[in-house]
């Protein structure tokens, strides 16, 4: 029997916090494959972030040997994915090197918006789905009523379904035993061409870039040559592995691996995700099908606070990219906060997501201005623009009409809840297209929202209505026409571009009052009285009064004759008039983060 028939490649698929990753620590104990004084919770989830937000963000592979019931050792390839909407870009490059999906659904949760739109990934990449129910150890799980659900929401038969507790390890067993069975082996040719399918990769100041790849076809050995087929580069191999769950250096990567290579690859953005790798010697003809160009979703400005850091900024931004295809960014500046880049982003937690690394990591200090989306904007001379960023919108007078993207939500809550869940889909500009009844407690409901209405604050007040039950999934579904406009701030009469957004007419007043309160509170007062006002092609639709700030000049009056002190007022009043027509405000630093900060 060939070594190819003794391996398995799958990965774990769940909506968030449906325990992919307490799965993937009890089979890292039953294969033996870290020790026990080195076991901790949620071992994958090597990234503070993940450790401290209890999420998935990137995923993990690792390589496991299992000794089957009939005593064959076998060579698993387990991958643990993320389960947030806004990396579902990530699970889907995950899948694409897996024959297998475990799809985990919570007894106590049931079938979520994210299980659905995991399920149909794997289903469109062709992989076995074994479903898993986990959580079974608890006194509110419902196991029959979930098994039933997946039956019919997901179409996958009742009587496939595994029963497990991923914390006590109760049915773990069994998984492993039917994976063996039900999880196809890889399909590849030993001889011949050398294909590998790059499928994430990550930076290291030391050893460059390490691409994870799955080798679909031939093999990749220290010192072989090797070919990017989407560039032409060529480049030498300096080391092959597998990640054990740490990086362990083989000989050798074979047909059907999943492990890591490292080479003289110095540039993060010569190694593209999705690209196939092939050796010089044994090179084939056609690449792998690779992933597709993830398009950014959610635009937003990034500067460091301090100028000098705008080099270092670009470094770190560059070493981010490689990790994470669907971040972009480009170069742009700002007249109130300097040289920065414009980066693009999936989704805001995405977006917090990055920022937080950038601090972290690259011990960045950083400044983000308000979200946003691309705009198509149609011209009266028949030219189409894409705005991402207000200050690039074209005169109004050159305007014909907008359009702003929109959004195919499926939100998944409790039956009692219905009215208030409809209610924020109104307010949001939503249109409830159809209601699903999934058990006897809890419907599904599909809606078309714009993007731009779901940035700031959708989650939480979907969270906040529902008590926390409801969870939401949605895909893009192109744009429609819209009444959008500029909204601009002036304060003391200048405008100031980092605060300019695009909103709907219907939004523009509350958001101008927002954004004016918002600044009131954090502009220090000045010498004289400062407006802060919102607008719309210049007229004024909101406005707040930062208070002057009043010098006691009558303190060393004690009694004596009022007119002494009704000059000195008279003397001060006129001295702040002149000053009111001189007077330039600078707006501090951490007035930008906190305004901004408060408008997501």
């Amino acid at each position: 029997m060939s070594k190819l028939s003794h391996i398995r490649n799958f990965c774990i698929i769940a909506h968030i916090d449906h325990g992919k990753s307490t799965l993937a620590d009890r089979m890292l104990e039953l294969t033996h494959t870290i020790l026990e004084r080195d076991q901790r919770d949620q071992y994958l989830d090597s990234m503070d972030l993940e450790r401290e937000r209890g999420i998935t963000i990137k995923a993990h592979p690792v390589t496991m040997k299992y000794i089957s019931q009939a005593g064959e050792a076998y060579r698993f390839n387990l991958i643990d994915t993320p389960g947030h909407v806004d990396f579902a870009y990530e699970v889907s490059r995950s899948l694409s090197a897996c024959e297998g999906a475990l799809l985990v659904v919570d007894a106590t949760q049931g079938v979520e918006a994210q299980t659905v739109a995991n399920t149909h990934l794997a289903v469109d990449q062709g992989l076995v789905i074994i479903p898993v129910l986990n959580k079974i150890d608890l006194p509110s799980a419902n196991v029959e009523e979930v098994c039933r659900q997946i039956e019919d929401v997901l179409a996958i038969p009742m009587d496939e379904t595994f029963t497990v507790s991923a914390k006590t390890g109760e049915g773990v067993g069994a998984i492993l035993e039917e994976i063996v069975q039900r999880v196809p082996p890889p399909t590849g040719k030993l001889e011949g061409p050398t294909r590998a399918l790059v499928f994430d990769s990550t930076y290291d100041s030391y050893r460059g870039v390490i691409s994870y790849i799955r080798v679909v076809d031939g093999s990749l050995r220290k010192g072989d040559r090797i070919r990017l087929m989407s560039t032409g580069n060529d480049y030498e191999i300096k080391e092959v592995g597998i990640f054990n769950p740490k990086p362990v250096a083989l000989g050798a990567l074979e047909t059907g691996f999943v492990g890591y290579l490292t080479g003289n690859i110095k540039d993060s953005t010569e190694m593209k995700i999705g690209d196939t790798v092939t050796r010089i010697d044994q090179a084939a003809a056609d690449p792998l099908p690779g992933f597709k160009q993830i398009q950014p979703m959610v635009f937003s400005g990034v500067y460091p606070v301090n100028t000098a850091d705008y080099e270092k900024l670009k470094q770190s931004l560059e070493k981010l990219v490689l990790n994470d295809s669907s971040f972009h960014f480009q170069t742009e500046s700002s007249a109130a906060l300097g040289l920065g880049f414009r980066c693009g982003f999936l989704g805001l937690l995405h977006m917090e997501i990055i920022q937080e690394r950038l601090r972290r990591e690259y011990d960045m200090d950083i400044i983000t201005t308000y979200p946003g989306v691309i705009y198509s904007v149609y011209l009266r001379n028949g030219e189409i623009s894409h705005v991402d960023n207000p200050a690039h919108l074209p005169e109004i007078t050159r305007i014909g009409h907008m359009e702003e993207p929109v959004v195919l939500a499926s939100i998944i809550c409790p039956n009692e809840f219905i009215g208030d869940v409809m209610q924020i889909i109104m307010d949001k500009r939503g249109d409830l297209e159809k209601t699903e009844t999934i058990d006897t407690r809890r419907v599904m409901l599909t809606c078309r929202m714009p993007l731009n209405e779901i940035l700031i604050d959708f989650h939480d007040r979907l969270k906040s209505a529902t008590r926390g039950y409801a969870s939401m999934d949605y895909e893009y579904s192109g744009y429609q026409d819209s009444d959008l406009v500029k909204l601009d701030i002036y304060v003391h009469g200048e405008l100031v571009d980092a605060f300019s957004c695009i909103v709907h007419r219907s939004k523009a007043v509350e958001r101008g009052r927002q954004m004016c309160l918002s600044l009131k509170d954090v502009i220090p007062p000045q010498m004289f009285a400062v407006p802060i006002q919102a607008a719309i092609q210049k007229q004024i639709i909101a406005r707040e009064t930062v208070r002057a700030m009043r010098k006691d000049v009558t303190s060393k009056c004690y009694g004596g004759d009022v007119t002494r002190k009704r000059k000195l007022l008279e003397r001060q009043k006129a001295g702040k008039k002149k000053m009111k027509q001189v007077g330039r405000v600078s707006i501090p630093q951490d007035a930008f983060i906190s305004v901004l900060k408060s408008s997501q």
